[in-house]
């Protein structure tokens, strides 16, 4: 299993848009969603993916994760099947300094949510914020997509 160590952030506003270098619709379902061990199975354009998520350390910036290709067709057989809540978005590609951002656009009772992820090789090491990133999110399981499946942005009251 390979380590991940991400921070997260609210977007401030669409600027990002301008500087992304590709953009990819992204639908995803969760077999499993219990934070021990979350199960997810994702189209991402033409393609298909099977992951494993272990729960965070506590920072929340840092678990496991186990991912591997799968045909188109068995993701789209393995989304009927999966818990209630299908997330859809799509994820922006953006360049900032030496690190490529993630941002996510949300659709659907998610809409209005827009996050940004930056992948790290150590949870302290530094990275150029863009003037778009605003607030860090990293370690609130609201943001979480295997949270927003059952509690969308659209119920949050204070967002």
């Amino acid at each position: 299993m390979a380590q991940e160590i991400e921070r997260k952030f609210l977007v401030k506003d669409d600027s990002f848009k301008k500087d992304a270098f590709k953009s990819t619709r992204i639908v995803q379902g969760y077999l499993s969603s219990v934070p021990e061990r979350t199960v997810r199975v994702r189209i991402k354009g033409d393609k298909g993916y099977l992951t494993v998520k272990g729960i965070g350390n506590e920072s929340g910036a840092s678990r496991f994760e186990w991912e591997i290709e799968i045909p188109k067709q068995d993701a789209e057989n393995l989304l009927k099947i999966c818990e209630p809540g299908v997330i859809d978005k799509t994820r922006y590609l953006v360049k900032a300094g030496n690190h490529t951002f993630e941002v996510d656009e949300f659709y659907g009772d998610n809409e209005g949510l827009v996050v940004a992820e930056v992948e790290l090789h150590s949870e302290n090491e530094s990275f150029e914020k863009p003037a778009w990133l605003g607030e860090e999110v990293t370690g609130d399981p609201r943001y979480y997509n295997s949270m927003l499946m059952k509690n969308p942005y659209k119920n949050w009251k204070n967002k």
